[in-house]
């Protein structure tokens, strides 16, 4: 059993598969586990049948999956089922830090988030770090949002284990010229709630509810129609840094 320590919670894992333990290499630190994470058979049925249901639900067809990506899966759903009561919730994203803050961002799938950072690592060369490219942690304590590098970074694995102060979020869109808009929480919040992962545990989910409420108010948000061009990383930045 190895422990790791990840938006400064310890957790230990004690997996069936070595690719777990290979995906969470580099978050490894000593110290007593506040949580221990054991998988089973039934949780890979578990994680198998959901993406069936997904692909389903997408218009997709079913999909066989190996069984140790599939633990990689459950471990960190077993994490994030967890980190709730600790004000921390999964928040799909692509986050770039930029002098020492965090910007995210936001969008369904496929519509380019992973693109729009990189280009902000074009326009703004060393000073933009990749924290996370596609499952990042927040926690949200009184009003003032971090986010966590987690193993969990996407197809293309950028990210590091770090964490920065989050300075606002962005809801991104494709669109034939640029344009960006600040918006209320009003106007954010249904995006927010729908990209943060939701636990079915009641209680879980209420915690889960009062941490989108909460970070949704400490940070700045927008909205960011983008044609994919390094001058829409540039109105990004200008805006959203000011």
């Amino acid at each position: 059993m190895t422990t790791y320590k990840i938006a400064d919670k310890m957790i230990a894992i004690e997996p069936m598969y070595a690719s777990v333990s290979e995906l969470w290499k580099g978050y490894e630190h000593p110290g007593e586990p506040e949580l221990v994470i054991k998988t089973v058979k039934d949780d890979i049925t578990y994680e198998q049948e959901r993406s069936d249901s997904n692909n389903i639900a997408e218009g997709k067809p079913p999909h066989e999956y190996e069984a140790p990506y599939l633990e990689e899966l459950s471990v960190y759903r077993k994490l994030c089922d967890w980190l709730p009561f600790y004000n921390t919730v999964l928040f799909h994203c692509s986050c770039v830090v930029v002098g020492g803050q965090a910007y995210a961002f936001t969008a369904k799938s496929g519509t380019g988030k992973s693109t729009h950072t990189r280009l902000w690592r074009e326009y703004l060369g060393e000073r933009a770090v990749m924290l996370n490219d596609d499952k990042p942690l927040i926690r949200c304590k009184d009003a003032a949002a971090t986010i966590f590098g987690t193993p969990y970074m996407g197809k293309h694995s950028l990210g590091r284990n770090m964490s920065a102060p989050l300075r606002a979020i962005c809801i991104l869109e494709r669109g034939e010229q640029n344009e960006i808009e600040k918006l209320t929480r009003e106007q954010a919040y249904p995006m927010l709630v729908q990209q943060t992962y939701r636990p079915f545990d009641v209680h879980a989910l209420s915690m889960t509810m009062q941490t989108i409420d909460s970070f949704s108010r400490g940070v700045s948000l927008y909205r960011l129609k983008a044609n994919m061009d390094i001058s829409a990383a540039k109105l990004a930045f200008e805006t959203m840094s000011r």
